[in-house]
């Protein structure tokens, strides 16, 4: 699986084999930051840092999860 933005799409996409998943703004924002380096509580600083906006935490577990579970993301040990 492969993030990248798609100025036809003007959005970031997941791409695999099956097809394509279109992200929202958010969405986007927060794949585009997991780098298997930042903890998520490392992403949520930068992305309240970066959009002038707190309380976000919840919305990027909830996130993160969700793509944990449809495999968009894995955890290493």
């Amino acid at each position: 699986m492969r993030l990248q933005w798609e100025p036809a799409q003007e959005a970031h996409v997941l791409l695999y084999p099956e097809g394509m998943v279109k992200l929202n703004g958010s969405a986007g924002a927060i794949m585009s930051r997991c780098d298997g380096v930042r903890t998520v509580a490392e992403i949520v600083a930068d992305l309240e840092r970066t959009y002038g906006l707190t309380g976000l935490s919840g919305d990027v577990i909830a996130f993160v999860a969700l793509a944990l579970d449809k495999r968009w993301l894995e955890l290493r040990a």
